[in-house]
């Protein structure tokens, strides 16, 4: 799962994607400051 977190003037926004390339589009096209992060369960190595 990866994680868009925007940081607006007055507020912060997070949108989650479950893939890395449509996250990535979203990240591009997104103004301000900005963060991409890819979150791992460790659920998800057993």
């Amino acid at each position: 799962m990866w994680i868009l977190t925007l940081y607006l003037k007055d507020s912060i926004k997070m949108f989650e994607y479950d893939n890395k390339d449509e996250a990535w589009e979203e990240y591009k096209k997104a103004n301000g400051c900005k963060i991409l992060s890819e979150v791992i369960y460790f659920t998800d190595f057993e």
